[in-house]
Protein backbone atom coordinates (compact mmCIF):
# COMPACT_ATOMS: atom_id res chain seq x y z
CA UNK A 1 0.00 0.00 0.00
CA UNK A 2 1.32 3.38 -0.93
CA UNK A 3 0.84 6.32 1.36
CA UNK A 4 -0.02 9.66 -0.10
CA UNK A 5 1.97 12.46 1.43
CA UNK A 6 0.42 15.87 1.22
CA UNK A 7 2.58 18.92 1.49
CA UNK A 8 1.11 21.87 3.24
CA UNK A 9 1.87 24.87 1.12
CA UNK A 10 1.89 28.05 3.12
CA UNK A 11 0.80 31.04 1.08
CA UNK A 12 3.20 33.96 1.27
CA UNK A 13 1.95 37.29 2.51
CA UNK A 14 1.51 39.68 -0.42
CA UNK A 15 2.72 43.26 -0.08
CA UNK A 16 1.05 45.78 -2.38
CA UNK A 17 3.79 48.41 -2.00
CA UNK A 18 7.25 48.10 -3.52
CA UNK A 19 9.86 47.24 -0.89
CA UNK A 20 13.13 49.18 -1.02
CA UNK A 21 16.19 47.30 0.28
CA UNK A 22 19.94 47.82 -0.01
CA UNK A 23 21.28 44.89 -2.04
CA UNK A 24 20.73 41.69 -4.02
CA UNK A 25 21.09 39.45 -0.94
CA UNK A 26 18.34 41.48 0.74
CA UNK A 27 16.09 40.92 -2.29
CA UNK A 28 16.63 37.15 -2.09
CA UNK A 29 15.90 37.07 1.63
CA UNK A 30 12.76 39.23 1.43
CA UNK A 31 11.42 37.17 -1.51
CA UNK A 32 11.66 34.06 0.68
CA UNK A 33 9.44 35.78 3.24
CA UNK A 34 6.83 37.64 1.18
CA UNK A 35 5.51 38.12 -2.32
CA UNK A 36 6.38 41.65 -3.42
CA UNK A 37 8.10 43.82 -5.97
CA UNK A 38 11.50 44.83 -4.61
CA UNK A 39 14.06 47.47 -5.58
CA UNK A 40 17.67 47.45 -4.35
CA UNK A 41 19.41 50.79 -3.87
CA UNK A 42 22.88 49.34 -4.36
CA UNK A 43 24.03 50.81 -1.04
CA UNK A 44 25.52 54.26 -0.42
CA UNK A 45 26.33 54.88 -4.06
CA UNK A 46 22.71 54.82 -5.16
CA UNK A 47 22.62 55.87 -8.83
CA UNK A 48 20.14 58.57 -9.86
CA UNK A 49 18.37 56.06 -12.15
CA UNK A 50 17.62 53.86 -9.11
CA UNK A 51 16.25 56.86 -7.21
CA UNK A 52 14.04 57.67 -10.20
CA UNK A 53 12.85 54.04 -10.22
CA UNK A 54 11.99 54.32 -6.51
CA UNK A 55 10.12 57.61 -7.09
CA UNK A 56 8.15 55.97 -9.92
CA UNK A 57 7.29 53.00 -7.71
CA UNK A 58 6.15 55.37 -4.96
CA UNK A 59 3.75 57.11 -7.35
CA UNK A 60 2.51 53.84 -8.81
CA UNK A 61 2.13 51.60 -5.73
CA UNK A 62 3.75 53.26 -2.72
CA UNK A 63 6.99 52.07 -1.11
CA UNK A 64 8.17 50.52 2.14
CA UNK A 65 11.78 51.24 3.10
CA UNK A 66 13.39 48.20 4.74
CA UNK A 67 17.09 48.92 5.18
CA UNK A 68 19.72 47.37 7.43
CA UNK A 69 19.61 48.37 11.11
CA UNK A 70 22.97 50.14 10.99
CA UNK A 71 24.39 53.56 10.11
CA UNK A 72 24.55 52.99 6.32
CA UNK A 73 20.98 51.67 6.39
CA UNK A 74 19.74 54.74 8.26
CA UNK A 75 21.62 57.01 5.83
CA UNK A 76 19.96 55.32 2.83
CA UNK A 77 16.56 55.49 4.58
CA UNK A 78 16.98 59.27 5.10
CA UNK A 79 18.07 59.81 1.48
CA UNK A 80 15.11 57.91 0.05
CA UNK A 81 12.72 59.61 2.49
CA UNK A 82 14.08 63.02 1.49
CA UNK A 83 12.87 62.39 -2.08
CA UNK A 84 9.78 60.26 -1.38
CA UNK A 85 7.76 61.95 1.35
CA UNK A 86 4.96 59.41 1.78
CA UNK A 87 7.11 56.28 2.15
CA UNK A 88 6.34 53.71 4.82
CA UNK A 89 9.18 52.62 7.10
CA UNK A 90 9.78 49.08 8.38
CA UNK A 91 12.47 48.30 10.95
CA UNK A 92 14.07 44.95 11.81
CA UNK A 93 15.67 44.86 15.28
CA UNK A 94 19.46 44.64 15.02
CA UNK A 95 19.74 41.41 17.00
CA UNK A 96 17.31 39.78 14.54
CA UNK A 97 19.41 40.87 11.54
CA UNK A 98 22.90 39.84 12.62
CA UNK A 99 24.98 36.81 11.72
CA UNK A 100 28.54 36.70 13.04
CA UNK A 101 29.68 40.33 12.57
CA UNK A 102 27.42 41.02 9.59
CA UNK A 103 24.32 43.19 10.14
CA UNK A 104 21.72 43.16 7.41
CA UNK A 105 18.24 42.35 6.21
CA UNK A 106 19.75 39.32 4.44
CA UNK A 107 20.42 37.75 7.87
CA UNK A 108 16.88 38.17 9.21
CA UNK A 109 14.38 35.32 9.46
CA UNK A 110 11.21 35.34 7.39
CA UNK A 111 9.26 35.88 10.62
CA UNK A 112 11.31 39.00 11.48
CA UNK A 113 10.82 40.42 7.99
CA UNK A 114 7.07 39.77 8.04
CA UNK A 115 6.71 41.30 11.52
CA UNK A 116 8.64 44.42 10.45
CA UNK A 117 6.49 44.82 7.33
CA UNK A 118 3.26 44.41 9.34
CA UNK A 119 4.39 47.25 11.62
CA UNK A 120 5.45 49.57 8.75
CA UNK A 121 4.47 53.19 9.40
CA UNK A 122 4.32 56.37 7.35
CA UNK A 123 6.48 59.24 8.53
CA UNK A 124 4.55 62.47 8.83
CA UNK A 125 6.27 65.59 7.57
CA UNK A 126 5.04 67.68 10.47
CA UNK A 127 5.86 66.58 13.99
CA UNK A 128 2.76 66.11 16.11
CA UNK A 129 4.53 66.77 19.45
CA UNK A 130 2.36 64.11 21.05
CA UNK A 131 5.35 62.93 23.08
CA UNK A 132 7.95 64.93 24.99
CA UNK A 133 11.17 64.27 26.87
CA UNK A 134 9.04 64.07 30.02
CA UNK A 135 7.24 61.04 28.55
CA UNK A 136 10.60 59.35 27.98
CA UNK A 137 11.61 60.16 31.56
CA UNK A 138 8.28 58.94 32.98
CA UNK A 139 8.64 55.72 30.97
CA UNK A 140 12.22 55.33 32.27
CA UNK A 141 13.46 55.45 28.68
CA UNK A 142 16.07 58.12 29.45
CA UNK A 143 18.00 59.02 32.57
CA UNK A 144 17.63 55.65 34.32
CA UNK A 145 19.69 52.48 34.47
CA UNK A 146 18.41 50.15 31.75
CA UNK A 147 16.95 53.00 29.68
CA UNK A 148 18.76 51.84 26.52
CA UNK A 149 17.28 48.35 26.84
CA UNK A 150 13.82 49.74 27.56
CA UNK A 151 13.97 52.01 24.46
CA UNK A 152 15.08 49.01 22.41
CA UNK A 153 12.10 46.97 23.65
CA UNK A 154 9.67 49.84 22.98
CA UNK A 155 11.10 50.25 19.48
CA UNK A 156 10.47 46.56 18.76
CA UNK A 157 6.92 46.63 20.08
CA UNK A 158 5.99 49.85 18.27
CA UNK A 159 7.84 48.95 15.05
CA UNK A 160 10.13 52.00 15.26
CA UNK A 161 13.52 50.30 15.46
CA UNK A 162 16.22 51.34 17.92
CA UNK A 163 17.27 54.94 18.33
CA UNK A 164 19.05 57.10 20.85
CA UNK A 165 16.74 59.27 22.97
CA UNK A 166 16.55 62.11 20.43
CA UNK A 167 15.94 59.76 17.47
CA UNK A 168 13.38 57.75 19.42
CA UNK A 169 11.40 60.85 20.44
CA UNK A 170 11.51 62.05 16.83
CA UNK A 171 10.15 58.71 15.58
CA UNK A 172 7.39 58.68 18.20
CA UNK A 173 6.22 62.08 16.97
CA UNK A 174 6.68 61.44 13.23
CA UNK A 175 5.37 57.87 12.83
CA UNK A 176 1.87 58.33 14.22
CA UNK A 177 2.26 56.46 17.51
CA UNK A 178 -0.84 56.96 19.63
CA UNK A 179 -1.03 57.41 23.41
CA UNK A 180 -2.87 54.08 23.62
CA UNK A 181 -0.09 52.25 21.73
CA UNK A 182 2.43 53.96 24.02
CA UNK A 183 0.63 52.82 27.19
CA UNK A 184 0.24 49.24 25.92
CA UNK A 185 3.93 49.05 24.99
CA UNK A 186 4.97 50.40 28.42
CA UNK A 187 2.86 47.74 30.11
CA UNK A 188 4.48 45.03 27.96
CA UNK A 189 8.03 46.09 28.80
CA UNK A 190 7.45 46.45 32.56
CA UNK A 191 7.98 42.74 33.15
CA UNK A 192 10.73 42.24 30.54
CA UNK A 193 13.09 44.97 31.73
CA UNK A 194 12.83 44.85 35.53
CA UNK A 195 16.34 43.41 35.88
CA UNK A 196 17.75 46.31 33.84
CA UNK A 197 16.62 48.82 36.46
CA UNK A 198 18.76 47.42 39.24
Amino acid sequence: MEKTVKKTVKKKMEIKEVIVVEGKDDISRVKKAVKAEIIATGGFSMPERVMEQIEGAAKRKGIIILTDPDYPGEYIRREVNRRVKDAKHAFIPKEEAIRKDNVGVENASSESIIEALKKARCQTQVSTETFTKKDLMDGRLIGFPGAVERRDQMGKILGLGYGNAKQFLNRLNHYGVTREEWREALIKIQGTTRNCDR
